[in-house]
């Protein structure tokens, strides 16, 4: 870079440009003053080379330059274009080809940390901050950091640095009104947004963000990949890889991870891991934990008794649903790929008891074990999030496990079975409806609700059987947790919290490289719990492993059945066309 000659400086004030002072500007070796027009600069400014052109939508290049602009301490890289800026630019280092037009403000405080360091409360909306918001924050980290202080110590010390407001190369800033404190990542979009305040904006060349018109983001980070869109109103969240929230949906407080899907409504304290849905008006999540879930029109939750404040809070567990008009009052917990219908008031603890329809009535809460595993919804669930997975292959910092089933589901799958037959030995055999975790479920449903969960029990052996890579494995009867997508026995997860505690994993880039390792190891910790399985159903993987393939297969044929009646039931109803009834039909095998 190098100081204006007396030339230049003529004229460029010939060109109706102004410095405080010339001899505080300095340009590029190749710089020519026909490239600048009615410029105001202020304090120390660097300007690249200005010979090239950008694109600015596909197909239309224009010439870079500087016109119609107020800049103060600002250094501007290589080939960019920037035009009528309404107010002025200040603080701010804008990378290569960089396009910035009809602007506002973009301002930056010397000591804004951009989000980073930020706060909140998630699920306990009245308690103290459990989530520290951080540019690495995955949804394991988040996890753990609700279960565990020592891993919010390692993400505040991951959100300590600050430092000048930043434009990576090929971001492109058309229409917004007002930045401020704001880090953008390379090759964003920022399209007639209203305000960005004390926010980073990750973004990467195969991974590009884009923040839309009439957006209200504050005091939060969104990573590569999201797009925050039509008015959304987003305050103190993380908004995590490939995640979608537009259409004026307002979110506060929470915090949402891969593929997560926002439009209409309004979140508060919710952490919506992978793959939750909500897609309708008058649908609030507050509170709650949700992951693989899909929220039904109307659907919401209250966290408030009117007594202690807002600080109830409840989990829906993997592949969960609500119908249209849902209404649960925290504290509950659902178990995995359950149904909830209607409005539940009596604080439901079912977790014991997946695969569920849980039905409302009245002051009543009606439980149906097990029937949801053999409907259209749950096939078509489960085979469709890995083909949703919109994240770069070589960029995926949120670990998710598709497995299905796998041992975390089965721990419940084994629990719920006992529960079940626990209650028809301490009930009579004429009793027809049995209580238990805030529910009734009546005898008929009982006795199938144990013959689904033998089947899913069975279901998880032909898994483990198709997909077998360590049968010499030893059983292991370990519990498992799942981490907001990943899947990992209690055992690891124990160790890594000591390693926390005891300081051998230091920051949270060391946290998220251990946990990546367990993620990997998922196919020997899953064999060794399925001969645990096997164990606890009297049998043993080398002895007698013909046996129970045989039931195991037997076992799957009775789902796929199961799968396509219900198509076929659906089909009945007379909205399903010949042609998608039998391209369905063929994907189940």
């Amino acid at each position: 870079m190098r100081e204006l000659t007396v030339n230049e400086i003529a004229q460029l004030e010939e060109r109706g440009c102004w410095a405080e002072d010339w001899s505080d500007i300095l340009v590029d070796e190749g710089f020519s003053p026909s490239r600048m027009k009615d410029v105001l600069l202020y304090g120390h400014v660097e300007i690249g080379n200005l010979n090239g052109s950008v694109e600015v939508e596909e197909g239309f290049r224009r010439p870079c330059c500087i016109r119609n602009a107020t800049l103060r301490n600002v250094v501007i890289g290589d080939d960019c274009l920037i035009e009528n800026v309404r107010g002025y630019i200040s603080n701010e280092q804008i990378g290569d080809r960089c396009y910035v037009a009809n602007v506002g403000v973009i301002t930056n405080q010397e000591d804004s940390t951009f989000g980073c360091g930020t706060e909140i409360s998630v699920l306990n909306e009245g308690g103290s901050g459990n989530i520290v918001l951080f540019e690495g924050l995955t949804a394991q980290l988040a996890w753990m950091m609700v279960n565990f202080e020592g891993v919010r110590k390692l993400g505040r010390s991951s959100s300590e640095a600050k430092g000048c407001g930043s434009m990576g190369a090929g971001a492109r800033i058309v229409g917004a009104k007002e930045i401020s404190n704001v880090k953008i990542g390379e090759g964003c979009e920022v399209q007639g947004s209203s305000r960005i305040s004390n926010c980073t904006i990750m973004s990467t060349d195969d991974a590009g963000t884009l923040i839309g018109t009439d957006v209200i983001l504050e005091n939060s980070i969104v990573a590569a990949g999201a797009s925050v869109t039509d008015g959304a109103k987003v305050a103190g969240c993380f908004v995590g890889e490939s995640v979608h929230i537009g259409k004026g949906f307002s979110a506060e407080g929470s915090i949402f991870f891969a593929n997560s899907y926002m439009d209409n409504g309004e979140s508060c304290a919710a952490f919506c891991g992978p793959f939750a849905t909500s897609h309708h008006k008058s649908t609030l999540l507050i509170g709650g934990a949700f992951s693989f879930y899909n929220a039904g029109s109307g659907t919401n939750q209250s966290n408030h008794a009117y007594k202690m404040g807002p600080i109830h809070w409840g989990t829906l567990d993997r592949g969960s649903k609500t119908a249209s008009g849902s209404h649960i009052l925290w504290p509950a917990h659902v178990g995995s790929f359950s149904m909830v219908m209607g409005k539940v008031q009596s604080h439901p603890q079912v977790q014991k008891l997946p695969f569920s329809y849980v039905i409302a009535e009245g002051r009543d809460t009606w439980l149906v074990p097990g029937i949801n595993i053999r409907t259209v919804g749950t096939w078509r669930d489960i085979n469709k999030w890995p083909k949703r997975d919109a994240r770069p292959l070589d960029s995926r910092n949120d670990l998710i496990n598709f497995a299905f089933p796998n041992p975390y589901i089965i721990q419940s799958v084994l629990e719920g079975k006992s529960v079940l037959e626990n209650l028809q030995k301490t009930h009579s055999e004429d009793t027809e409806i049995y209580e238990y975790g805030g529910c009734k479920i009546k005898q008929l449903a009982l006795v199938k609700g144990i013959q689904y969960y033998d089947m899913i029990i069975k279901l998880f052996l032909h898994h483990c059987f198709q997909t077998n890579t360590a049968e010499t494995a030893e059983a292991d009867g370990s519990r498992w947790v799942d981490m907001m997508g990943m899947l990992a026995p209690k055992s690891e997860l124990d160790s890594v919290v000591r390693d926390i505690e005891n300081g051998t994993i230091g920051t949270a880039e060391e946290l998220k490289g251990v946990l990546q390792q367990i993620h990997q190891n998922y196919k020997p910790y899953e064999q060794a719990y399925a001969n645990f399985v096997m164990q606890q159903c009297g049998g043993n993987m080398f002895i007698d492993r013909d046996h129970w393939m045989h039931e195991a297969e037997e076992a799957y044929a009775r789902w796929l059945k199961m799968v396509k009646d219900d198509a076929e039931k659906e089909y009945q109803m007379g909205d399903v066309e010949d042609e998608q009834l039998r391209d369905f039909l063929e994907t189940i095998k």
